[in-house]
C-alpha cells in the first residue's frame, strides 16, 4: 500500500489531486504483470477498460499505416499513463497500437473510475484534454488519429464547405475602373484583364458598385444605352462582403440570401479580392468533370498546384463508387492535360508569339492517357523547319518556352522525368526533319538498349499547336512501318519479354523481393508486358492509337485478336491498373507518403489473390504467342 501510494504521487495527473483522494485511487488498482511480449492494443479497435499507469517495463506505441509500417512511434516508461485520451476522446477505443514488453508491470484504474476523477476534479480531466490538444498540433499524429470520412462522403462539400475559411481559398484580384470612365473602355478593360466583374470606383477610390458581363447585356445593349457614357451610370448595387476568417459555407449562404454573383472579401477593414459564385460552387462541385472545370478556370500556378493536390481524393472517391480504373485514367489524364494547357498558354502570354508552327506533345504513359498518381513529365516540342538564318534564333526560343514549361509543371506537382525524356531537354525539342530523322534511325538501326530507351515515343499524342505537323510525322511512320522492320519488331518484342508475370511455375506462387521489410511484387512490372505487347502489334499493323485499351479495340476489329482474347486482356490491365491506383491513393491520404507500385500479397484478400494468379496466367500465354509470332524469324 506504502508503495504504491508513494509512486502514485509521483505520476503527473494524480499529483494534481488531493492526498486523501490518492490513498482512496490505491484501494482500486489492480495490478498486471506481463512475462513475455504481446499485442497489448490495437489502434481505434481495441476497447480499454482501464486507464494504464506503468510502474515497471515499458509499452511502445506507434500508428500502423495502410503498408503496416509503424509511423510515430514512442515508447511509455515508468510513471506514464496510456489510455485517458482515448477513453474521453475517442469513445474508449485504443488512439495508437501497443505493444508491451517483457517483464512490464501495470497498475490499472478501471475505466468507470477513471471518468468519476475525471467528473469530480476538473484540473485532473484538463490534464489529459490539454495533452491531446497539445499532440493534436502535429500535423502527421492529427493525420492519423482523424477518423477516415466512408467513401460516400464527398471531400469537397464535407471538408471544404464546412471546415475550411475563405482565407485559404485563391480570392480573385480586383480588377477596378474610375466610375467616369466610359462604358466601353470598361468592357475593353474587362476583356484585356480576361474577368466577367469590373469594380468601380469613386474619386477617393473607394469602390462603388460593379460592372459584369449581364450589366452590359441588360442594361446597355438591351437598352440602347450610349456606350460613350460613365459606367458609374449602369454600375451594379449594393456592394455584398464577407470576412477572409468565415468559413465556406457562410460565403455560399451569402451569395444565396443576397442572390449576388460577386462577393467582396475583407481583411482588417479592406477589400482583398473577390469570390465568383460560379466559380467557388463549380469549387464544391461533387463531379469530377466539374472539378476539371475548376481546373480550367484556375488563375494561377498556386491554384493549379492546389487543384492537383485533390486528385488523389477524387481518385479515391471514383474508385471506391466502383468507377473503372480506365475512366479514372481519363480523369487523371484530363486534368493532367489542362493544367499542362495552362502552363503552355500563360507561357506564351509571357514569352509572345512562336517564331514558328509548332507540336508540343505528351509520352509514354501521359500520351497514352494512362497517368496515375505516380506520375511525371514525358513531353517534347516539334516545330516547323526554318531558313537556316534562323534555325539557331528558333531553336534558342522553343528551348526557353520548354524550360518555362516544365519548371513550372514540376512546382504545381508534375515533375521532372527521372530519365530526362522533357522538352526542355536539347534532346527532345527538335524540327520536324529531324524528328523524322530520329525515328528513322530508331527504326533502321535498331539495338536493345536503343529500342528499350525509345519505345515510349511511339505513344507520343498532341497536346497543343499545330496539328497539322503531328499528322505529317504520323504519315511519315505509316511510310517507314510499311517496310520491312523485322530487326526492329525483334528487339522491341524481346523488350517487352524483359518482364515475367510474379507468379511462379512452382505451385503457382507469388515471386516477391524484400522493400522495407515487406515481400513484395510491382504492380507496375506486372502490367508492363500488357503494355509494350499490344504496343508492337499496333506498329505492325500501323494503327497510331495510343492508348492501350483502344490498341487493343483496333487489333480486335483488324482481327489480330479474337474476341476472348481481346476481353481476357483488357480486363487483366484494367483489374491491375484499379489495385495499382486505390493501393496510390491510400498512400497519399491515409498515410502521406510518396506512392509507390509494391504490394505485398499477404494484404490481398483470397479472391483478389486468386484473380492476380489468373491474370498472371493470362499474361504468360500472352507472351508466350507473341514470342512465336515475333521471334522466330531472328
Amino acid at each position: 500500500m506504502d508503495n504504491r501510494l508513494a509512486f502514485l504521487r509521483t505520476v503527473a495527473p494524480f499529483n494534481l489531486l488531493p492526498d486523501e483522494v490518492v490513498r482512496g485511487v490505491v484501494d482500486l488498482l489492480e495490478e498486471v504483470r506481463y512475462t513475455s511480449e504481446k499485442l497489448l492494443y490495437q489502434q481505434d479497435v481495441s476497447k480499454l477498460r482501464s486507464l494504464d499507469i506503468l510502474a515497471e517495463g515499458a509499452y511502445e506505441t506507434f500508428f500502423y499505416d495502410s503498408e503496416q509500417h509503424k509511423r510515430l512511434p514512442e515508447t511509455y516508461g515508468p510513471g506514464t499513463c496510456y489510455g485517458g485520451m482515448s477513453i474521453l476522446l475517442n469513445k474508449k477505443r485504443s488512439l495508437r497500437t501497443v505493444l508491451v514488453r517483457k517483464g512490464t508491470r501495470v497498475l490499472q484504474l478501471p475505466r468507470r473510475d477513471f471518468r468519476a476523477l475525471c467528473l469530480a476534479y476538473e484540473p485532473f480531466f484538463h490534464y489529459f484534454t490539454a495533452r491531446y490538444g497539445e499532440r493534436m498540433l502535429d500535423e502527421e499524429y492529427a493525420h492519423f488519429v482523424k477518423p477516415v470520412a466512408p467513401p460516400e462522403q464527398n471531400y469537397l462539400v464535407a471538408d471544404q464547405l464546412f471546415s475550411r475559411r475563405i482565407s485559404t481559398l485563391e480570392v480573385r484580384a480586383l480588377v477596378t475602373c474610375p466610375g467616369q470612365l466610359p462604358i466601353f473602355e470598361a468592357a475593353r478593360r474587362m476583356a484585356a484583364a480576361k474577368v466577367s466583374c469590373l469594380f468601380v470606383t469613386d474619386e477617393h477610390e473607394a469602390i462603388t458598385g460593379y460592372c459584369t458581363d449581364i450589366t452590359l447585356r441588360d442594361s446597355v445593349i438591351a437598352r440602347c444605352l450610349d456606350a460613350r457614357g460613365p459606367v458609374q451610370e449602369v454600375a451594379a448595387t449594393p456592394l455584398v462582403s464577407i470576412a477572409e476568417e468565415a468559413y465556406v459555407y457562410e460565403a455560399v449562404l451569402r451569395m444565396f440570401q443576397t442572390k449576388t454573383r460577386y462577393l467582396l472579401v475583407e481583411r482588417a477593414g479592406r477589400y482583398v479580392g473577390f469570390l465568383s459564385r460560379n466559380k467557388l460552387l463549380s469549387d464544391l462541385a461533387q463531379s469530377p468533370f466539374m472539378f476539371i472545370q475548376a481546373v480550367k478556370l484556375a488563375q494561377s500556378p498556386r491554384e493549379l498546384k492546389r487543384r492537383w493536390e485533390m486528385v488523389p481524393d477524387i481518385v479515391n472517391q471514383l474508385l471506391s463508387r466502383g468507377v473503372k480504373a480506365d475512366i479514372v485514367n481519363q480523369v487523371i489524364s484530363t486534368v493532367v492535360d489542362t493544367i499542362s494547357l495552362k502552363v503552355i498558354e500563360r507561357a506564351l502570354a509571357e514569352q509572345g508569339p512562336a517564331p514558328a508552327r509548332f507540336v508540343f506533345m505528351v509520352l509514354g504513359s501521359e500520351g497514352r492517357q494512362e497517368q496515375t498518381l505516380v506520375t511525371d513529365q514525358d513531353n517534347a516540342i516539334i516545330y516547323e523547319d526554318k531558313a537556316n538564318e534562323h534555325r539557331e534564333e528558333v531553336r534558342a526560343w522553343f528551348l526557353r518556352f520548354a524550360t518555362a514549361i516544365s519548371d513550372e509543371l514540376n512546382h504545381i506537382g508534375l515533375h521532372f522525368c527521372t530519365g530526362g525524356f522533357m522538352a526542355k531537354n536539347p534532346k527532345w525539342t527538335h524540327s520536324l526533319s529531324h524528328w523524322k530523322r530520329n525515328y528513322q534511325q530508331w527504326m533502321s538501326e535498331s539495338n536493345p538498349e536503343t529500342v528499350m530507351r525509345m519505345a515510349t515515343f511511339f505513344d507520343c499524342r498532341y497536346l497543343y499547336g499545330d496539328a497539322g505537323l503531328m499528322q505529317e510525322l504520323h504519315a511519315f511512320l505509316r511510310e517507314e512501318l510499311a517496310r520491312p522492320l523485322d530487326r526492329f519488331l525483334f528487339f522491341m518484342t524481346r523488350n517487352a519479354l524483359q518482364y515475367e508475370p510474379p507468379l511462379t511455375s512452382f505451385l503457382g506462387r507469388f515471386r516477391t523481393f524484400e522493400q522495407e521489410g515487406q515481400r513484395v511484387f510491382d504492380l507496375k512490372k506486372a502490367m508492363t508486358p500488357i503494355v509494350d505487347l499490344v504496343r508492337v502489334y499496333a506498329l505492325r499493323h500501323q494503327l497510331f492509337e495510343t492508348n492501350t485499351g483502344r490498341r487493343l479495340a483496333g487489333l480486335r476489329e483488324l482481327g489480330v485478336f479474337k474476341e476472348q482474347e481481346y476481353q481476357e486482356l483488357l480486363q487483366a490491365y484494367y483489374y491491375l491498373m484499379g489495385m495499382r491506383l486505390q493501393k496510390q491513393a491510400r498512400q497519399l491520404i491515409n498515410d502521406r507518403e510518396t506512392p509507390t507500385n509494391y504490394l505485398d500479397p499477404k494484404t490481398l484478400t483470397q479472391v483478389e489473390q486468386v484473380t492476380l494468379k489468373e491474370i498472371f496466367k493470362v499474361i504468360a500465354d500472352f507472351q508466350l504467342k507473341i514470342k512465336v509470332s515475333f521471334t522466330k524469324a531472328l
